[in-house]
């Protein structure tokens, strides 16, 4: 019955998926980029603002938290407004926030228009991400979520290398402003080809929803990235204020008539281990691209151009790998791909964790990263593609909203968790030793730190090894019963 329900969806209308599928992805794109596009800039915005690492970070942590907590509101803007509204307005408040940034003359705007952007993004990718899904049919999605992932995945790698040539010879605020044109490019070719695909269903809004939601991910967030400050209530607080809010929050989704996202896509096993895959994936993933370009400065000493060419292969070849990745899920399914990224992806922090020195080499360093992007791409599209092909049509934009949720959620969780642990470590190291203002004791303090976070980062992968064992292939069973 619901293999039916599926086709005729699509034999309902012919959509032009390849401008459909540009428009969409041309906007993503750049909205992607931003995500790290500072993570170079990093180090001079300190100096500039006079601010330390676990304030700055916060131009990271806050797109990544402000996104996850838009992206939920998007099964409601869904079934409420029509997909070009949808992408015309996120796109929109994306290019305000991208000119706030750009013109921003202290921190706190900076900030400010950091979560504008944010907003945007968070509003845009689950419109991406469900149109797709709309207008490809089953056999041919994990091919055009493989492309998806391409552009998603390459974005956010590209930001650092160009956020190390921008900031070496222009100012930080070029980052923005060479953004905006192409942002509003982007937005008139969405406008000329960008189709209503959707049904509107005009869900009623909840309020207490959204509090709860906000208040939940974001005191848990903020609670966990005060880990190793002095006072442990400024940790342990907004921890278990998060946590309340947001056990009541799945509470009311699972009771209430209308809920802001549903959560009946979690009766699915297949789901459910898809979604906790994408959680650490994304958690080892967006911390290490924070992580591993302070290590290159902070403690190699390298430039921010160079530390960011260091990383740009990984970029490359996760590109090349999320499509064809895709491919073979059509083909294979899932578990021929998600296991063995897995034990790549262990098996290469195992080492790192191990090797990670002042004297390490740069081609070393490149050949580690560049095979955990290879499992990242392995992982992502078939977790991705094998959870939302689980799903009815009608949970498709719950569905969508909670796997964008869990990826920007978990990105910012385990941005603030392992940045955390690392700042952490290295203060105790710094205590350990007589001269702790050396330079030397502060980038063997960094080492120290960073090698801590690797191990963590494996017990962590371990978790997910074991759980890829009782993959399935998405066969629709549940559509026989």
């Amino acid at each position: 019955m619901e293999q039916i329900l599926k086709k005729e969806i699509y034999e309902e209308r012919n959509f032009k998926v390849i401008p459909i599928s540009i428009a969409l992805i041309a906007a993503g794109f750049f909205c992607m980029l931003s995500e790290t596009v500072l993570n170079m800039a990093l180090k001079n915005l300190m100096s500039q603002f006079s601010i330390t690492a676990n304030t700055v970070q916060w131009l990271s942590t806050g797109y990544m938290l402000i996104m996850g907590i838009s992206i939920p509101i998007s099964a409601f803007l869904t079934g409420t407004f029509t997909t070009r509204q949808l992408f015309l307005s996120s796109v929109t408040i994306f290019v305000l926030g991208t000119i706030i940034c750009g013109f921003s003359p202290a921190f706190s705007i900076l900030l400010i228009g950091r979560l504008i952007q944010a907003v945007g993004t968070g509003l845009l990718i689950p419109t991406i991400v469900n149109t797709l899904i709309i207008i490809n049919p089953i056999e041919k999605r994990g091919k055009a979520l493989g492309i998806f992932n391409l552009v998603m995945f390459c974005a956010p790698a590209i930001g650092p290398t160009l956020s190390g040539l921008i900031v070496q010879s222009y100012s930080w605020r070029w980052l923005f402003l060479s953004i905006i044109p192409f942002s509003i490019i982007a937005l008139i070719i969405g406008y000329i080809y960008i189709e209503n695909v959707t049904k509107l269903t005009k869900p009623n809004i909840d309020i207490i929803s959204i509090l709860l939601s906000t208040v939940g991910f974001g005191g848990f967030i903020y609670g966990v990235n005060n880990i190793g400050e002095s006072s442990t209530v400024k940790m342990a607080a907004p921890v278990i204020i998060g946590c309340i809010a947001l056990a009541i929050f799945v509470f009311r989704q699972a009771t209430i008539k209308e809920p802001m996202l549903d959560m009946h896509p979690f009766k699915y096993p297949m789901f459910t281990i898809g979604m906790i895959h994408i959680i650490i994936m994304h958690m080892v993933n967006f911390s290490i691209m924070l992580i591993l370009p302070m290590y290159l400065e902070g403690a190699l000493g390298l430039s921010a151009f160079t530390a960011g060419l260091i990383m740009l292969p990984g970029g490359f070849i996760n590109g090349i790998i999320s499509p064809i990745s895709g491919h073979f899920y059509d083909k294979f399914g899932p578990k021929v791909l998600i296991l063995p990224g897995f034990i790549i992806s262990t098996v290469v922090f195992f080492i790192f964790s191990h090797v990670i020195s002042l004297n390490m080499t740069i081609p070393l360093i490149i050949t580690l990263h560049c095979l955990s992007l290879v499992a990242v791409g392995m992982i992502n599209t078939p977790s991705q593609t094998n959870s939302l092909n689980q799903l009815l049509p009608e949970h498709y934009p719950h569905g969508t909203a909670i796997s964008n949720t869990l990826q920007q959620i978990a990105g910012a969780f385990g941005t603030s968790l392992f940045v955390a642990i690392m700042s952490a470590s290295q203060k105790k190291y710094l205590m350990s030793v007589s001269n702790p203002n050396d330079s030397k004791q502060q980038a063997l303090s960094l080492v120290f730190g960073v090698h801590h976070t690797l191990s963590i980062e494996v017990m962590v992968l371990l978790v997910a090894v074991v759980l890829a064992l009782f993959l399935k292939r998405n066969n629709l069973s549940h559509s026989k019963k």
